[in-house]
């Protein structure tokens, strides 16, 4: 058992570095998904400050650009770690090469082989399926290239585009937590999403 963990941590340890050592670069039929870069600065600054895309966000609307910056930094640096337990990757559409949003994997303990996905797009690309081709991605690259065994996601109860998105992508509602989500100064419920790696396909 001791030597299953072991090697199961090696393999994540060196997948991760592998990874680490490439600019990664995702695409589907119609998107683009690519690290995370500070040149991106002004669109995510726009992104989190659409008052659409902050009303069921945690972060809030940022008080300046600085505070954006700061944020990606952040990412930037976890980015770095080995072994690599975050990524943040832009979205853009091929045809235009123009930025849409934001959609991230952060993994939990090695040995649980698990992460968590989310997203956040521009509302101008709003129900045109961009949101779910992305996931879609998101969760083959976890299941294929980083051998998890589970990812997880969560969303406001009353945010229904999401949820949408998370069923769409053949998700399970594993259940919900009371007021669990600080939102402009209030209290919100949080469902809870999963899908295990032989439910992928």
């Amino acid at each position: 058992m001791t030597f299953t963990i072991y090697l199961t941590s090696y393999i994540l340890n060196l997948t991760s570095y592998i990874l680490h050592l490439t600019f990664m670069k995702l695409r589907t039929e119609r998107l683009l998904i690519t690290d995370l870069s500070l040149a991106y600065l002004n669109e995510i600054h726009q992104l989190h400050s659409l008052p659409e895309v902050d009303e069921f966000n945690t972060l809030g609307i940022p008080e300046s650009i600085q505070v954006t910056k700061e944020l990606i930094l952040g990412w930037l640096e976890q980015k770095e770690a080995t072994p690599r337990m975050s990524y943040v990757f832009c979205i853009k559409l091929i045809e235009t090469n123009q930025f849409i949003g934001l959609i991230g994997l952060k993994s939990g303990k090695l040995n649980y082989k698990t992460a968590e996905a989310w997203f956040k797009t521009h509302p101008d690309f709003w129900n045109k399926g961009y949101t779910s081709e992305a996931l879609q991605e998101i969760l083959k690259f976890a299941f294929h290239k980083l051998i998890l065994h589970r990812v997880e996601a969560g969303c406001a109860v009353g945010n229904i585009a999401s949820i949408k998105v998370l069923e769409k992508a053949g998700m399970t509602r594993e259940g919900m937590k009371r007021e669990i989500l600080p939102i402009r100064g209030k209290w919100a419920d949080n469902y809870f999403y999963s899908i295990l790696e032989k439910e992928f396909g």
